[in-house]
């Protein structure tokens, strides 16, 4: 969703594109009765700024701003959101325990929504395709995004794949420094920038291997690196920011890519899944009976 987008761009923004942004933001319906000239005089920049704005979150045009808010204003009507404005991504003080739900809840199907928007799935595919048949696929992340490497590890390995999740740069280098064009090689970072990804993720492209980048932003260092990039969306509210906020958009695009691969290759798969389903049962702690 647009207003999504514009979160997730905000702190990339030169400062003249925020005030547009945050104006945006503060009152998207109201957009719909003002031209870019008099959004320009209203925060203080000029229609050329405004327009820039429109072209730093890839739409050609206000006009094509204008169209994606009432898209999503019509989507919010259509879904019940009829009581004000849709939820912003604050919660304060006195904000009762429904209010912080609602709003965590509002900025998560927000962001899952925009990522799917995004994705890019050609590249999904071209992804899933050179994980499907990789002979080892390294996945590089640190901090929240090392919690992502070691999910999108466990899910990979449980279908038969020789994934790991690295979240130490030195033995990332190391294992980067080992790959092969038979390998792929994935980059989690929300902003892409992070060293300790970037770095094993270089390395990787130098041995041959398939990169893949999944960041918010394209035009970030990982992103520029890899041969193939799937964009996340963040989802920030108040205590959720970077890397928080965008975990569920991360795990989406993790879960699509687990799922074409497991189809791509079925029955290796369906195999790796009934040898070890009973491993589940097995530690699955028994009730006392009662006598």
């Amino acid at each position: 969703m647009i207003t999504t987008l514009i979160h997730s761009e905000l702190p990339r923004l030169t400062a003249s594109l925020r005030k547009v942004a945050e104006q945006v933001l503060t009152d998207p319906a109201a957009l719909a009765h003002t031209s870019a000239a008099d959004l320009g005089r209203r925060t203080g920049t000029s229609q050329a700024t405004v327009t820039r704005f429109c072209q730093a979150i890839g739409l050609d045009s206000y006009q094509s701003l204008l169209l994606e808010l009432a898209k999503e204003q019509g989507q919010f009507a259509q879904e019940g959101f009829t009581r004000g404005q849709p939820l912003g991504p604050d919660i304060g003080p006195d904000d009762t325990l429904d209010q912080v739900i609602e709003v965590i809840a509002h900025a998560d199907l927000q962001a899952l929504r925009g990522t799917v928007e995004r994705l890019d799935r050609d590249a999904l595919e071209r992804a899933a395709r050179a994980v499907a048949k990789a002979r080892r696929i390294d996945v590089y992340g640190v901090g929240a995004s090392g919690v992502l490497a070691r999910e999108a590890e466990s899910r990979l390995f449980g279908i038969g794949c020789q994934a790991r999740g690295w979240t130490e740069v030195h033995a990332a280098e190391t294992s980067a420094s080992l790959l092969t064009p038979a390998d792929v090689a994935v980059a989690l970072s929300h902003s892409g920038s992070t060293r300790e990804v970037v770095s094993p993720l270089r390395l990787a492209a130098e041995r041959g291997a398939t990169t893949i980048a999944i960041t918010s932003d394209p035009r970030s260092p990982a992103a520029q690196a890899a041969s193939l990039h799937l964009a996340s969306t963040s989802g920030e509210t108040s205590f959720r920011h970077g890397g928080f906020g965008t975990r569920h958009s991360v795990l989406l695009i993790i879960d699509c890519l687990y799922a074409r691969v497991a189809q791509l290759s079925y029955d290796r798969a369906t195999a790796s899944i009934a040898l070890t389903e009973h491993i589940r049962e097995e530690h699955a702690a028994r009730g006392r009976r009662r006598t």
